[in-house]
């Protein structure tokens, strides 16, 4: 974790299905699953994200090696299956990221917030530990421009721009 979050280790998000999706489950990693919302269509099955230990760029497992990087565009449109969260990430909405980049940023926002937390006063303690017993949810929401510029929030990350952005710029914001 620290040489992550020394910036030595960037976040990569990839994308499988069927036989390369199980592959990857014998990996370090956790696995996390949530239904779609109620008013999806009834063949909808549920949204699973892995996310696994942090390790360097390279080399990867031949696991995730093998697993796509395109084809990650979704839809903008659309509310949250999740209600009531402790954490709310907010992403940018004055600047576009493909969906990978923006699962990436939104895993970091959480990392901080989960940080912050750890470290935090008796409160932010006291918070880590519902969102652990939450099953430590998000919700992500694309926040007004007007928000996004009068409101501060306790974690912010500064992408480097090493991919998608020419320069440090912020993406995603953690609240809680």
């Amino acid at each position: 974790m620290r040489q992550w979050s020394d910036k030595r280790i960037r976040k990569i998000v990839r994308r499988a299905s069927g036989k390369r999706w199980d592959d990857v489950q014998v990996l370090d990693g956790v696995t996390i699953s949530q239904d779609p919302p109620p008013y999806a269509s009834p063949e909808t099955g549920p949204a699973r994200v892995r996310a696994f230990v942090p390790a360097p760029v390279h080399p990867q497992p031949k696991q995730i090696d093998k697993l796509q990087v395109a084809g990650t565009n979704l839809p903008a449109d659309g509310d949250s299956a999740t209600t009531e969260p402790v954490v709310t990430i907010e992403i940018n909405p004055r600047i576009e990221m493909t969906t990978g980049k923006a699962c990436a940023q939104c895993g970091h926002a959480a990392q901080l917030a989960h940080e912050a937390m750890s470290f935090g006063n008796d409160d932010d303690r006291h918070t880590l530990e519902t969102w652990r017993h939450d099953g430590f949810r998000v919700r992500v929401v694309t926040p007004t421009v007007e928000h996004w510029d009068s409101d501060v929030a306790r974690v912010r990350v500064v992408d480097a721009g090493f991919t998608e952005f020419d320069g440090p710029t912020a993406t995603t914001r953690a609240r809680w």
